[in-house]
Order: structure tokens, then C-alpha cells, then sequence
């Protein structure tokens, strides 16, 4: 099946220009010739014309332009031939017929790359990249997943697989030459090795929260009274009119939430039912869903008129929420001029209406929510995935555990264990070993085409 001629459409359906078909494995050279004509593989890598034609019956189905590419030297290691056909609906469907019927089989989401990786072609680190730059809706984004597609994260697992197996090298000596007193490498060495390893683990590991954070989005509550502002600053946040926005307290009964760019960073913003004590079973259900979302908010942006003292509640609110919470004065444009704050104020003050104060706010919050890269700090080495965040968290526990047993004076090649299983840990991380379940589960989010 590994080496069975796949074919897919690489480009979205649509009217369009172009569409990309990507046709690979051994045999789809000739399974190519079929449906091109007149089809030359050689030189590699040059395009060329032809027509598309079904072998069935004969009939043109397109002028196309395609690339022919020799294995190793493509993007899955395989034999490999692009074909770029007119868009639309029709006619990239008609030509992916016509490479069926030729011998090809319809590609599994992800299959192209999931063959590059096992081809050697990238790494599982690298194979998620290619699927977030895809995805990513941000600037941070971009670069973030852009850095793990050139191996910035690979290299740094590397090295600290390096760092384990060089700890285990040295362990091995107590194991090979037990007769020894001490053994031939001072136990303080094995310490330092050992210790070096933990904060290197720890340190990539801090960065989870950032990282997971930076492919998601950082959930950002906006609360507070009925009729604060909060809906008209959500809108006016997304640069769109997502949320009714009337004079009538109440209006919004249940959250909403969308993904906005702030600083460019992720945000996932939701607008939520204004907190008051309410009679009205619909509207306390929605002020219910509200108080959920606020327990899990990274940010709560607190909304305040302009002109006007926090009452009682509100200071209780947030003193409970701490530091997770801005306070932000919103209606501005009611407020004289002579009266606003200057701009490098503590106090955020908005008016969704004319816009002052939006950009300040944007930048605010890429501040808080993401203080440890929004100045500027480094995408290269910064893990976006739970299943990245565990793979490291299992290998530290194994380290960890590496460490306590030299203290309790377990046999050498006991303690040695726990390393074996910290380097399995980093290894599957990368893809150096790989089970079948944890391929299926990176690639089921692929696009066919990918």
C-alpha cells in the first residue's frame, strides 16, 4: 500500500485559475504516459504541455502543464508528477478520473506527506508544520510553524536526545566495570550530566503554555454589566458585526466567540451575556455559560463606561479575577476631549464607534497574553502541541526517575532503564519511531491533496 500510485487534488475546489493534481509512488510515471500525451519524464523537474486525455475512450479532457519528478528528489521520495490543469469543478475531477482509471487510487488525507515521512523527507515535527502553516491565520503563527518546517524544534529534540544517550554512555561504565569503588567516571559527573539535562527539558517544556496557546488562541472573555459596550467593542474588535448591538440591556443571551488577530497573535474572542441577577430562565442560562467561560479565560477584558465609578460588585469581580483581568472605559466618544487620558495612561479607554483606543488595546493584549514572545522572543524552539508537551513531559518524568534511583542506590542498569525509555520518548516525538496509531492520528487532519 506504501508504495501503491496515488492521486489527488492539491487545490481547493472552485473556480479558479489552476488547479494542482499530485500524482506519486512506484509506477506513476506510467501511469502518467496514460493520460498525457505526449508525455516526456525526462529532463526532471522541467514543465512541459500536453493534453489530458482519458484512456477509456480518447476524449481531450484539458491543455495542461506537467513537471515530472524522480525519487529521491521529490517532496514524498517517490517517483512523483504534478499536472496543473485549468480550474473550476469539472475539469480537475474529469483528469483525476482519467489517472484512476490509469491505475491510480485516491490519496488518504495526509498521504503524501505521511509517505514523506517515512521516506525520510521530513520529520513527524516537521509533518505538523506543514499542516499549520496551512492553517495559520496570524503573522506569530505563520512564523512559529515556518521555524518548525526548517527543523528549529527538531534540532532542539535532537539535542537533548543527544543529552540523554551521552548520560547514558556514562552510566554504562558503572555497568560494564562494577568491581570498580567508584567506577572510572566520578559519580559528581553523572550528577552534573543529569541536573544540565532536567533544566534543559524543563526550559523546553515552559514554553508549552505559549506554544499551545499560540495555535489555539488565547481565549479572551469580554464581561461585564449589561450595556457596558461589550458587544460593540467584540465587533469592533473582529472588524465585523458578529454580535446584535441594541440599547436594550440583555440583548445578548449566550456567548459568542470568534478568532481575531491582535499584535498579530491568535485570539479567541467571546462576547458574553451581560452578569446581573436576571428573572429570565433564558437569559440566566446564557449569564451561566458566561461564568464558564470566564473560569477558563487566559484574559478578561472588563468593560466599564467612560464617566463612571466601578459599583461595589464590580470592584468584588475583579479583585477575584486578579491578573487576568484589563479594565477597559468603553463609549470614549462620549467623553469631552480635554477629559481623556493621554495615550501612554495605565487606563484603556475605547470607543468602538470612532475606533480610539482600538490599536492600543490590540497591542495590550498581545502583551499579556503573550509576554513571552510578543517581544520579540524566539518561535524556533517553542512547543505547540499537546502531543509534543506530553512526549517531553515523559521523558522528564524518566529522567526524573533516573535521578532518584542513583540517589537510593538502585543497581546501575536499573536506573540506566529509565534513560532508555526517556530516548524512546524524544524519538517518537520526532518520528524516529513510530507506531501506525500515532501516524493515523497526525495525518487525520490532513487535506487529501497534502
Amino acid at each position: 500500500m506504501l508504495t501503491d500510485v496515488i492521486a489527488a487534488v492539491a487545490t481547493p475546489p472552485g473556480r479558479s485559475a489552476i488547479a494542482l493534481i499530485r500524482v506519486s509512488g512506484r509506477g506513476c510515471h506510467a501511469v502518467a504516459a496514460k493520460v498525457l500525451q505526449p508525455f516526456n519524464p525526462q529532463p526532471y523537474r522541467r514543465a512541459r504541455r500536453a493534453k489530458a486525455v482519458d484512456p477509456r475512450t480518447g476524449e481531450i479532457l484539458d491543455q495542461v502543464l506537467y513537471t515530472v519528478f524522480a525519487a529521491p528528489a521529490s517532496y514524498t521520495g517517490e517517483d512523483m508528477v504534478e499536472i496543473g490543469t485549468h480550474g473550476g469543478l469539472l475539469v480537475p475531477a474529469g483528469v483525476l478520473a482519467a489517472l484512476f482509471a490509469a491505475g491510480a487510487r485516491q490519496a488518504a488525507p495526509g498521504e503524501f506527506t505521511r509517505r514523506a515521512v517515512l521516506n525520510g523527507k521530513l520529520d513527524l515535527i516537521q509533518a505538523e508544520a506543514v499542516a499549520d502553516v496551512i492553517d495559520a491565520a496570524t503573522p506569530a503563527q505563520r512564523r512559529a510553524a515556518l521555524r518548525q518546517l526548517d527543523r528549529g524544534l527538531s534540532r532542539r529534540i535532537e539535542q537533548l536526545r543527544e543529552q540523554v544517550l551521552e548520560l547514558e554512555a556514562l552510566v554504562s561504565y558503572d555497568i560494564d566495570f562494577p568491581e570498580e569503588d567508584s567506577g572510572p567516571v566520578p559519580p559528581q559527573r553523572v550528577e552534573a550530566a543529569a541536573t544540565a539535562l532536567l533544566e534543559a527539558l524543563r526550559g523546553l517544556l515552559a514554553t508549552a503554555a505559549d506554544g499551545e496557546k499560540l495555535r489555539e488562541g488565547a481565549l479572551v472573555v469580554i464581561a461585564g454589566r449589561p450595556n457596558a459596550g461589550k458587544s460593540s467593542l467584540f465587533n469592533a474588535l473582529l472588524g465585523s458585526e458578529r454580535a446584535i448591538v441594541t440599547e436594550i440591556p440583555g440583548t445578548t443571551r449566550d456567548a459568542i466567540e470568534a478568532m481575531a488577530s491582535c499584535g498579530g497573535f491568535p485570539f479567541r474572542l467571546v462576547d458574553t451575556a451581560g452578569l446581573r441577577e436576571s428573572e429570565d430562565r433564558v437569559e440566566k442560562l446564557g449569564i451561566e455559560v458566561s461564568r464558564r467561560y470566564l473560569r477558563a479565560a487566559d484574559l478578561v477584558l472588563f468593560c466599564v463606561e467612560a464617566g463612571r465609578d466601578l459599583e461595589p460588585e464590580e470592584k468584588r469581580f475583579v479583585e477575584e479575577l486578579g491578573d487576568r483581568v484589563l479594565i477597559v472605559r468603553t463609549k470614549a466618544d462620549l467623553v469631552p476631549i480635554d477629559e481623556l487620558p493621554p495615550p501612554e495612561a495605565a487606563e484603556l479607554w475605547v470607543s468602538a464607534l470612532s475606533g480610539t483606543g482600538l490599536d492600543r488595546l490590540r497591542d495590550r493584549l498581545a502583551e499579556r497574553a503573550f509576554s513571552g514572545l510578543a517581544g520579540g522572543g524566539d518561535l524556533a524552539e517553542l512547543v505547540t502541541r499537546e502531543r509534543h508537551r506530553l512526549a517531553l513531559e515523559r521523558a522528564l518524568e524518566e529522567v526524573e526517575s533516573f535521578v532518584r534511583a542513583r540517589r537510593e542506590g538502585i543497581e546501575a542498569a536499573v536506573a540506566a532503564t529509565h534513560l532508555r525509555a526517556a530516548v524512546a520518548a524524544l524519538e517518537e516525538l520526532i518520528g524516529v519511531v513510530s507506531t501506525e496509531d500515532i501516524l493515523d492520528r497526525v495525518f487525520s487532519t490532513f487535506c487529501v491533496g497534502k
